[in-house]
């Protein structure tokens, strides 16, 4: 049951922080060309700000439940 908590917590995360990006207008950083490499940078970036924020939310829960 824990196992499920953390990847909905994971998943939720991610979702919120591709939905946040979404404000930052990265277009203008592209060079022509590299829309590939844009692509992947907007995803690894999501994705730390997703693992980092989650990581924060599950210590905040274990540290409040103990």
């Amino acid at each position: 049951m824990e196992t499920i908590v953390r990847v909905a917590v994971h998943l939720g995360c991610f979702a919120l922080a591709l939905y946040a990006m979404q404000a930052l207008n990265y277009e203008k950083l592209i060079r022509s060309g590299r829309v590939v490499q844009a692509q992947l940078l907007y995803l690894l970036v999501a994705m730390c700000i997703a693992l980092l924020s989650a990581q924060f939310l599950l210590n905040l829960v274990i540290k409040i439940h103990v």
